[in-house]
C-alpha cells in the first residue's frame, strides 16, 4: 500500500554517526542505503521491527527476505523504483513484515532520496515503524479489497483476450490481438516475442515493438540457451526477476536488448495437448518480479493462447488440404482456343474445410467447337468438392462423345443421381461454333448468362431451364431445352456461379443488375475484365465461392491465332530444356520476327527458368502468333503453382530479382492470368506484319 502522503524526510547529514533520539523514543528505526555499494545499514530499533537479531542481518537488502514476504517485498521494491525512476525525493509505503512466530505485521516506511550534482540517486536514507496498530481492520480490508480489484482486474484482460482469440482462424488473427494495445499491454508488457515449434526449431513470427527484433533469433535451436528454448524444452514457465537475473541467466541474449531497459520478463511455454507447440516472452521495463497471483494470471494466459494457436493451425492446415483437394478438381489448364479470347477466374471464400463445388471447364469439341461449363455442386465442404470433380470429367467426356448439349445435361443428370448422394448441382453448358458464331445453351437450375456487345452493354440471355443435375433424373424430367444465340464477333459470353450474384438483403433480379453495369463499365479485355469482377467478389467479401468464365469471339479486324507451338519441360529435364530454346528460336525466324529473336528469347527463357525454379511441376510453354491490326508474338508459360510472381528490385550486387523487371522492360505487354490450379505468365511482342 503505497502512502500517498508521506511527507518529506529531515535527518542529520551525519546520520547514523548521530541517530535522532526523537526517533528512538518514538519506536522509531532508521536505515541508510547506499545505492553505490549495495551496503543496507539499520539501526537497533529498525533491527527489533524486522525481529532480526544482532548477526542474522548481512547489510544487503535481500537479506531481508527472509522476513518480508516476496509479494510484499516486489511491491515495495516497485514503489521504490518508481520514485527513483520519475525524480521524487521522498516515497513512503505500508508493508507487512512476517514476525518470527509466523504472524504478520503492518510496517511503514518513509525514504529520503539523495542526488548528486548529476541528478543520480546515491543514497537513501528514511525510518520504518511498526504500524499494525495505525491501520484499522477498515484500513486493512481497504488493502484486501485493492488486492482483490487487482487480481479482478487481471483476470478481466485474460477473459478479455481469451474472448478476443476465440474469433481468432488464422495464426496471424492470434498476433494480431496480442500486439493490440488493448490486450497484453494492459497487464504492462512493454515488449513481446512468439515462436512456434517447427521440425525441432523455434520459428520467430511476433515480435515488437518495431526495433526490438534481436538479429540471429529468427530460427533458434530449442537446445540453445535463449529463455523461448529453456520453456519448450522444460515445458515451465520462466520469470525473470530483474535485470541481474536476466544478464546472468542469459549472456547470450542480454546485450543485444540492454537498449530496451528490460528490468523484468515472464516466458511461457505454450502446451497443447501435452505437446509444446511455440513460446510467448512478454517484456517489461517499469517492474521487478511477479507476485504470485501475477504468476497464475501469466500461466492462465498462456494456456488460453496455446489453445487458440492449436485451432488456428488445424484450421490452417484444414484449409491447405481442403483448397489443394479442390483445385485438383478443377481444370489445371484451359486450352486456346482458335478465334476466340477466354479468361477464367476462381475465389474461394471458403472456411477451413468448408469449400464449394463450384467450378467450371472449357472443353475442344470436333469441328472447331468449343464447349463452355459452369457449375456448382449443393454444399460447402469436401464431399462437394469431390462430386464436383467426378461431375466435370463426366461432362467433358459425355460432350468429347459427340452427343447434343440437351444430352448431355440429362446423363450427367444421371450420373449424378446414380451417384449414390443427396446432393444436387446446378449447372450451364454452351456450346459454339466460333467460325459461325453459333450458341447453343442449355440451363439445369443455374443464373442466366450474359452477353457483353460490341459497345459495351450488357444484356441477360433468358434461357429456359429444367431442374437441377441429380433432381431431374430423380423425378424423370430430363427434358433440356436448348435455346440458340448468335455472338457476333467482339461479343463476350460470360458465364458465373450465384457467388457473383447474390448479396445480403439483394434479390436475383438486382444483383443481375449490378453484375451488368459492372461489366458494362469495366475493361474490354476478356483477362482485365475477369480481373475486375473477381476483385469486386473479394471486396464484398461473402461466404459463398465464384466461379467465373468468359469467351469472347474473335472476327475480322480482331486478334485471332495464325499459328501455335507448345513444348512441355520438366524439372531437371535438360534436354526438353534445350528443345525448348531451339523451338523458340527457329519458331521467331520463321514467323519473320528476327529483329526481336534476342528479346523474345531471352523473355522466354527467363519465365521458364522462374517456372523450374520457383515450382514443383513442369513448365507448359506456348508460342503463337496473333493476326489483326497489329501483329503480335505470344509468349505463354503456364505452371501449377497459383502463387503469383513478385517483381522485387535487384541490388548493386544482386544476382537475382531481376527477371520480372527485365519481362517488362523487353515485352510490349505482359501479364499473369489464372489456370485452373496454377497460373500462366505470358508476353506480348510487336513483331512486322508479312505478306
Amino acid at each position: 500500500m503505497v502512502d500517498r502522503g508521506a511527507s518529506a524526510l529531515s535527518l542529520p547529514d551525519d546520520w547514523p554517526a548521530h541517530p535522532d533520539p526523537i526517533l528512538a523514543l518514538n519506536r522509531m528505526g532508521s536505515f541508510d542505503w547506499d545505492l553505490d555499494s549495495g551496503l543496507f545499514h539499520m539501526d537497533v530499533q529498525a533491527h527489533e521491527i524486522f525481529d532480526l537479531r544482532p548477526g542474522e542481518f548481512d547489510g544487503s537488502p535481500d537479506g531481508l527476505s527472509v522476513r518480508v514476504p516476496p509479494a510484499e517485498g516486489i511491491r515495495l521494491d516497485t514503489v521504490v523504483s518508481q520514485a527513483i525512476k520519475d525524480g521524487s525525493e521522498n516515497y513512503g509505503a505500508y508493508f507487512r513484515v512476517r514476525r518470527r512466530d509466523g504472524s504478520l505485521r503492518w510496517t511503514h516506511t518513509q525514504g529520503c532520496i539523495r542526488r548528486d550534482e548529476t541528478g543520480r540517486p546515491r543514497r537513501i536514507i528514511g525510518i520504518v515503524r511498526d504500524a499494525t496498530q495505525e491501520l484499522s481492520e477498515g484500513a486493512a480490508r481497504h488493502e484486501l479489497a485493492v488486492q482483490d480489484e487487482a487480481r479482478r482486474q487481471q483476470t478481466s484482460v485474460v477473459q478479455i483476450t481469451t474472448a478476443a482469440l476465440a474469433h481468432a482462424r488464422t495464426v496471424q488473427d492470434v498476433i494480431e490481438i496480442l500486439k493490440d494495445t488493448h490486450g497484453l499491454t494492459h497487464l504492462g508488457a512493454t515488449s513481446m516475442v512468439m515462436g512456434l515449434v517447427e521440425a525441432g526449431r523455434i520459428r520467430l513470427v511476433a515480435e515488437g515493438p518495431a526495433g526490438s527484433f534481436v538479429p540471429g533469433t529468427l530460427i533458434t535451436r530449442i537446445d540453445e540457451e535463449y529463455p523461448m528454448s529453456e520453456v519448450v524444452r522444460t515445458l515451465a514457465p520462466r520469470f525473470i526477476e530483474s535485470p541481474d537475473d536476466f544478464a546472468a541467466s542469459y549472456p547470450v541474449l542480454w546485450p543485444h536488448i540492454t537498449d530496451l531497459q528490460i528490468t523484468s520478463a515472464a516466458y511461457l511455454p505454450l502446451i497443447a495437448q501435452a505437446r509444446p507447440i511455440g513460446a510467448l516472452g512478454l517484456l517489461y521495463n517499469d517492474r521487478y518480479g511477479f507476485s504470485a497471483e501475477e504468476r497464475n494470471v501469466l500461466v492462465a494466459l498462456g494456456s488460453s493462447i496455446a489453445q487458440s494457436l492449436q485451432r488456428a493451425m488445424f484450421y490452417e492446415q484444414e484449409k491447405d488440404l481442403a483448397q489443394g483437394l479442390q483445385q485438383a478438381m478443377l481444370p489445371r489448364s484451359i486450352p486456346s482456343v482458335p478465334g476466340a479470347d477466354t479468361a477464367v477466374r476462381y475465389r474461394s471464400a471458403s472456411l477451413g474445410r468448408d469449400i464449394g463445388g463450384d467450378w467450371y471447364d472449357l472443353i475442344p469439341l470436333p469441328g472447331g467447337r468449343v464447349g463452355a461449363v459452369i457449375g456448382d455442386v449443393q454444399g460447402h465442404d469436401t464431399h462437394a468438392a469431390a462430386v464436383m470433380g467426378q461431375l466435370r470429367i463426366v461432362l467433358r467426356a459425355y460432350a468429347a462423345e459427340g452427343h447434343t448439349p440437351a444430352t448431355v445435361m440429362a446423363r450427367a443428370s444421371v450420373f449424378l443421381h446414380e451417384l449414390d448422394t443427396e446432393r444436387f448441382a446446378t449447372c450451364l453448358y454452351a456450346e459454339a461454333d466460333l467460325s459461325t458464331g453459333v450458341v447453343q445453351l442449355v440451363r439445369a437450375g443455374h443464373i442466366d448468362p450474359l452477353v457483353r456487345q460490341t459497345d459495351g452493354t450488357c444484356r441477360r440471355l433468358s434461357v429456359e431451364g429444367g431442374l437441377p443435375l441429380g433432381l431431374s433424373a430423380l423425378f424423370g424430367r430430363l427434358e433440356y431445352p436448348v435455346e440458340t444465340v448468335e455472338l457476333d464477333p467482339g461479343q463476350t459470353l460470360m458465364l458465373c456461379t450465384d457467388g457473383l450474384v447474390e448479396q445480403p438483403g439483394v434479390d436475383l433480379d438486382e444483383g443481375m443488375h449490378t453484375l451488368m453495369e459492372l461489366i458494362r463499365s469495366g475493361p474490354e479485355d476478356v483477362r482485365d475484365l475477369a480481373d475486375r469482377l473477381i476483385d469486386v467478389a473479394e471486396e464484398r467479401g461473402g461466404e459463398d465461392d465464384v466461379a467465373l468464365l468468359l469467351l469472347r469471339r474473335c472476327g475480322p479486324g480482331l486478334r485471332q491465332s495464325g499459328g501455335r507451338l507448345q513444348q512441355r519441360v520438366l524439372p531437371g529435364d535438360s534436354e526438353a530444356l534445350t528443345e525448348a530454346r531451339h523451338m523458340i528460336r527457329a519458331a521467331v525466324r520463321a514467323w519473320g520476327a528476327a529483329e526481336r529473336a534476342d528479346e523474345i528469347e531471352l523473355v522466354a527463357d527467363e519465365l521458364i527458368t522462374n517456372a523450374l525454379m520457383h515450382t514443383e511441376g513442369p513448365a507448359i510453354v506456348t508460342l503463337r502468333v496473333l493476326t489483326g491490326p497489329d501483329r503480335r508474338l505470344r509468349v505463354e508459360v503456364e505452371d501449377s503453382s497459383s502463387a503469383l510472381p513478385r517483381r522485387r528490385e535487384a541490388g548493386e550486387s544482386g544476382v537475382s530479382g531481376r527477371g520480372l523487371l527485365l519481362v517488362d522492360r523487353l515485352a510490349d505487354v505482359w501479364g499473369v492470368e489464372a489456370r485452373g490450379g496454377g497460373k500462366c505468365v505470358w508476353c506480348e511482342f510487336l513483331v512486322p506484319g508479312r505478306d
